[in-house]
């Protein structure tokens, strides 16, 4: 676990790609403030933790939710970003969804694949077994015109 800000450095991929989305075209940001700002990143990042994380304790529990990030986010005074939070929770949720359900309908798939290959199968050999059956009265019937 991180016990300082320091010990917790965010991607520095990820820092330029937020800076660059944020910003306009043709701004630039030096070094030293792309540090600032991951630095300033990573504390965030540690002051939500910590209070979503007393939501989860006061709730007698071990894991924390959305819910308690939200909480935490309240009481740390920044509810002008809870509405676009709660959106992109539920764009993340829905995506969820879909994957699950692509998923569910694939398996289905394989499964309906592979059962119509087993009865495919059992068709061929039922099949066979019905023409080795032919076969054998007709070589009984041969050997019975052999023998009169």
């Amino acid at each position: 676990m991180a016990e300082r800000p320091e010990d917790l450095n965010l991607p520095n991929a990820v820092i330029t790609r937020i800076i660059k989305e944020a910003l306009p075209d043709g701004v630039n940001v030096s070094k030293e403030a792309r540090r600032a700002i991951s630095q300033a990143a990573s504390v965030f990042v540690l002051y939500a933790t910590s209070c979503a994380n007393n939501f989860a304790m006061k709730a007698k529990r071990k894991t924390l939710n959305a819910g308690d990030v939200m909480s935490a986010m309240e009481e740390m005074e920044f509810e002008r970003f809870l509405q676009p939070l709660r959106e992109a929770l539920e764009a993340y949720k829905k995506g969820q969804k879909g994957k699950k359900e692509a998923s569910e309908q694939k398996r289905k798939d394989k499964e309906k694949k592979n059962s119509t290959d087993e009865n495919d199968k059992s068709r061929d050999e039922e099949e066979d077994e019905h023409m080795d059956d032919e076969q054998e009265g007709e070589n009984e019937g041969e050997e019975e015109d052999v023998e009169n």
